[in-house]
């Protein structure tokens, strides 16, 4: 499995770019969550310790609780994606020269693509987890940095939004008796992103004009 932390920028990139199906948007929308989660931590930085915004300080402990977690996990989330998918590839490659081996196969390939949509599930639920404290922060953290916790709400998003594209894409693969149990889940995050991304934005608007 593919380590992103000890990528350099260039390497990433490089490695989008390539032709190869991996890394892809389940990896990015990954990347991106632990991009946001540093930027938010930036911002707490910037507030705690400092007088003049200590009406932020709890905000900022709130935040860094649930962000520096992601810094690390954000990064693990990017290879288990990029190998799901690389494991539901192997999956179709298998023989079904045979009922036995069509059926394992089958049974390979709905076990894999499965695996292929909860991976960017954790991903998606940790950001909107991210998402859920910025407006505090953006609020009451240093407003010298309020333009940096919209762009982490913005990353964040990115990663809620583009990790459910996989789940969804995923999910439709499956018979609904597979699928079923996460669809429920997949929408109920889609419009709590949407929702929470929207408050993000307008707190970021209203301190920016105060």
């Amino acid at each position: 499995m593919a380590d992103y932390s000890n990528f350099t920028l260039e390497q990433y990139r490089d490695a989008l770019a390539s032709d190869a199906p991996t890394p892809g948007g389940g990896t990015a929308a990954a990347v991106a969550l632990s991009q946001g989660a540093a930027l938010a931590i930036m911002v707490c930085n910037l507030t705690l310790g400092k007088d003049k915004w200590k009406d932020g300080w709890g905000s900022s402990e709130s935040c860094k609780s649930i962000a520096e977690p992601l810094l690390d996990r954000g990064y693990e989330l990017a290879g288990q994606d990029a190998e799901a998918f690389d494991r539901v590839m192997s999956a179709f490659k298998m023989p079904k020269n045979t009922d036995e081996e069509v059926d394992a196969r089958r049974t390979m390939i709905r076990d894999e693509t499965l695996n292929a949509a909860i991976v960017p599930m954790e991903t998606a639920r940790l950001a909107l987890g991210l998402l859920e404290v910025l407006p505090s922060l953006a609020s009451t953290g240093n407003s010298n940095a309020v333009t940096d916790v919209g762009v982490a709400g913005l990353l964040a998003s990115a990663a809620c939004k583009g990790a459910l594209f996989n789940v969804e894409i995923n999910l439709n693969s499956l018979p609904e008796n597979m699928s079923a149990p996460y669809r429920g889940e997949m929408e109920d995050l889609r419009i709590q992103c949407r929702e929470k991304s929207r408050e993000i934005m307008h707190c970021v608007h209203d301190r920016m004009q105060s």
